[in-house]
């Protein structure tokens, strides 16, 4: 084909929007079933295994896409300016590429304001949606340093390179060149998509010859342009697998010369009316997105991406073609951080506007994290089920479910819905990093999760602000309701106090107490800390020696200060944090600092004896001070601490009438819910109906509130059907419910201690599926069985009276 030729299949292939069409454009030139213009992906055979074991979610497969465009255009300011991309000279950190390239301080987007990040997107990167509703189809552009024809194969199309392994400064390193987009292309045909891709690039013209050939050798074709389309070949003959491959007539991408193609979205957003001279255009057909994701792009597509490219070094523009299109169709997107940067107290809670943050440190690796709280009903535009985030140079690779929240080591139901914890992981090893992460880069592995996700438990559950927070969610969701809790917790005492089995329900020192007599701190008592400390220091109880049995796991102290909340997270000039004991740098450590407290737990070092004595010193420093803030405290390790065991049943001495009655906090609050309360805003989360009987939050600290259907089918029935006064029947309804809901709780604490020093799991599997907790368990057999107790109760009562 002539240059003329090529470059006119080339814009046509642009403006193509279906696989049919596409295929149609090709079968015309003769390229579409000649098997010889087609080469293997990656130079592999067998690239359907590596191909397809990518990302198992279409946006996280997008978002490998947009960060190599991130890195095309971070990669072209580099190369302009004569520096070796894997050199000395070359920026060491992400961070500092943004702030030499494009003058983003402390390599943060929120540094600058909205109309400047609109303009660096329009200028470097565009996702472009056209096509149908369903399954759309991508165009990815940007202006990054781009590929020539020859370099295609290697760079965009390769898989298994060490391309960017050596680069500092960008985000992807994984050698797939976001390959995992192809399964998602060609929408949903049961088995008859062939997963097209458009690739067009040149490299760039700022980019200098000398340059190129000095660090990647002469290249004849550098100043054309390349196009090729990728597609999945079926398996025949004796292939095992499917298998992709790219159009390359004669084993070469197709090129041609052109100053300049018609592939820039224009300032009135037409699609593509503004000329390039440089750089790549990628177009994914049909892609299937999904039904929620494919509404208007800069709906839910914008949230999901954002949440998925948390710090995106880049702002990225947004452009929406298809009948959605109308009056604000594009729309910047710069990542969950900037938009969290710019919540208002309409949306997140005052006293955690900036975040709490802190660090941990495990196995001599370090994370930070920042604890987000939002108000009521405000999290779902920002993440859906996500409750803590994992991140590696802003970019999300894994994240565990909001259900955590709810665990009973946690104890945090109220606040599930609100609480969004991201943890940057980008300072781990690379070793760990790979322990940590599915080589998918969307999933986490069990392996290394466990003693992180011990210590975020902790963190969550002693957290002061988020406790006082959580008591304030529950003082307002259920204040209002108690009273007619008070004559049933008055009945279920005197059942157990006269029931020698039922008292071992709830022995001393293991009752639910009661949390409207101890609020923690006020949540929204303002706190106005200061960007470098004028004091850090320990408080004054722990300043003596403080005694731990050895079989305690970890011991914490708190410190006073009046720094930010964002003091050792923060980009710009941050704090830092430094721990010793025995002259040894401590490997197993959490530091949370909210509000002018600083919270530092610490685990018990391993072979240690009783009787050994541990110095531990603490340093905070900053570059505004000269000397930092010290501190020394000292462990003593005591003997262990041993638990008495009882077993249900077992009791050394009779029930009498001098047993005493459990008191009132030992019972939990019941709140009686009927069926106008159903669709109510405390309750629309339990989602009852008339089969439910008895749904049960966690509210920390061992505290439970029962809320009990006192509107379940079966119970009416028997009340409409018989004689029984019906108040009766309803009190021996809900005692009997709500003794079934405790004796589960009790179960299941009981067995949660005699596990509580194995290993537990936490894989986040492919599915998501939530853990099966003990909330749920109370859920499914209450609702089992209000299905006899009001007929059995009915029997007996009957019996009793000779009937």
């Amino acid at each position: 084909m002539k240059n003329d030729d090529i470059k006119q299949l080339a814009l046509k292939l642009v403006g193509a929007d279906t696989e049919e069409d596409v295929i149609k454009i090709l079968k015309e030139k003769e390229y579409w079933d000649n098997e010889s213009f087609w080469h293997e992906y990656g130079d592999n055979p067998q690239n359907y295994s590596i191909i397809g074991n990518q990302q198992s979610s279409p946006d996280n497969a997008l978002v490998e896409k947009l960060v190599n465009s991130v890195d095309a255009v971070l990669m072209r300011e580099c190369l302009k300016r004569r520096i070796n991309p894997s050199g000395d000279k070359a920026p060491q950190t992400i961070a500092q590429a943004q702030r030499e390239f494009f003058d983003i301080r402390n390599g943060a987007l929120s540094n600058l304001d909205s109309s400047q990040r609109a303009q660096l997107a329009k200028e470097n990167i565009w996702l472009v949606a056209t096509g149908a509703r369903s399954n759309p189809s991508f165009s990815i552009i940007d202006k990054g340093e781009g590929q020539s024809p020859k370099r295609i194969p290697e760079t965009i199309l390769s898989l298994t390179k060490d391309n960017k392994i050596k680069i500092s400064f960008v985000q992807g390193k994984f050698g797939m060149g976001g390959s995992g987009v192809l399964r998602f292309c060609g929408g949903n045909k049961k088995g008859k998509e062939s997963n097209l891709m458009l690739v067009i690039s040149k490299r760039n013209h700022e980019i200098s010859n000398e340059v190129d050939n000095e660090f990647y050798g002469t290249d004849e074709t550098r100043n054309s342009w390349g196009v090729t389309v990728v597609r999945r070949e079926n398996p025949h003959r004796e292939e095992m697998n499917s298998r992709y491959t790219y159009l390359a007539p004669e084993k070469k991408i197709l090129s041609f010369d052109s100053g300049e193609l018609l592939l820039w979205p224009s300032s009135n957003l037409k699609t593509f009316d503004n000329p390039l001279r440089s750089g790549t255009f990628i177009k994914l057909y049909e892609y299937n997105i999904g039904k929620t994701l494919g509404t208007a792009i800069y709906f839910n597509l914008y949230y999901r991406l954002a949440l998925l490219m948390l710090g995106v070094a880049l702002p990225i523009r947004m452009l929406e073609q298809r009948e959605y299109r109308s009056d604000g169709a594009d729309q910047t997107l710069a990542g969950l951080h900037v938009r969290l940067a710019e919540a208002d107290n309409d949306k997140l809670e005052p006293s955690f506007r900036p975040p709490s943050t802190g660090h941990l440190r495990v196995e001599d690796e370090e994370l930070g994290y920042a604890i987000y709280v939002f108000k009521p009903d405000k999290k779902k535009n920002y993440a859906k089920d996500e409750g803590i985030i994992f991140s590696i140079n802003g970019q999300t690779h894994g994240s565990i479910r909001k259900d955590f929240f709810k665990r009973q080591k946690v104890g945090m139901s109220y606040l599930e819905d609100s609480i969004l914890i991201i943890v940057d992981c980008s300072k781990m090893s690379r070793r760990q990093q790979e322990v940590l992460f599915m080589p998918s880069r969307d999933r986490l592995s069990n392996t290394a999760l466990d003693s992180i996700k011990n210590k975020l438990e902790n963190i969550v559950k002693n957290h002061s602000g988020l406790k006082a927070l959580q008591n304030e969610r529950r003082n307002k969701s259920i204040e209002n309701t108690l009273q007619d809790s008070k004559p049933l917790k008055d009945i279920l005492a005197n059942i157990i106090e006269k029931s020698q089995s039922l008292s071992n329900l709830l022995q001393p020192g293991q009752g639910i107490p009661n949390p409207f007599n101890r609020v923690d701190s006020d949540p929204q008592k303002e706190f106005k800390g200061k960007k470098f400390p004028s004091y850090f220091k320990l408080n004054k109880k722990y300043e003596k020696e403080i005694a731990c049995p050895k079989n305690q796991k970890s011991f914490s102290v708190k410190y006073a200060t009046d720094a930010e909340n964002d003091y050792f997270s923060r980009a710009e000039d941050p704090g830092e944090f430094s721990l010793e004991y025995n002259n040894k740098i401590v490997q197993d450590y959490s530091l949370d600092l909210y509000n002018g407290l600083a919270t530092l737990t610490i685990g018990i070092p391993p072979n240690v004896g009783v009787g050994d004595k541990l110095s531990f010193k603490t340093e905070v420093s900053d570059i505004d001070r000269v000397e930092p803030f010290a501190d020394e405290f000292s462990l003593h390790i005591k003997e262990e601490r041993i638990k008495e065991k009882s077993n249900p049943g077992d009791s050394k001495e009779p029930i009498s009438s001098n047993k005493s009655k459990p008191s009132e906090s030992e019972i939990p609050e019941v709140i009686q819910v009927r069926k106008h309360d159903w669709d109510k805003d405390e309750y629309k989360e339990f989602r009852f109906d008339e089969y439910s009987a008895l749904k049960v939050k966690n509210a920390g600290e061992e505290k439970y509130d029962f809320f009990i259907n006192m509107d379940n089918l079966y119970l009416k029935s028997e009340m409409k059907n018989n004689k029984i006064n019906p108040n009766i029947l309803e009190k021996m309804y809900q005692t009997s419910i709500v003794l079934m809901g405790m004796s589960i709780l009790k179960k299941e604490n009981s067995k949660n201690n005699s596990n509580r020093n194995k290993p537990m799991s936490l894989e986040v599997k492919e599915d998501q599926m939530p853990q099966f907790s003990v909330e749920d368990q109370i859920s499914q057999f209450t609702e089992a069985i209000s299905h006899v107790i009001p007929s059995i109760t009915t029997y007996f009562s009957k019996l009793e009276h000779g009937n």
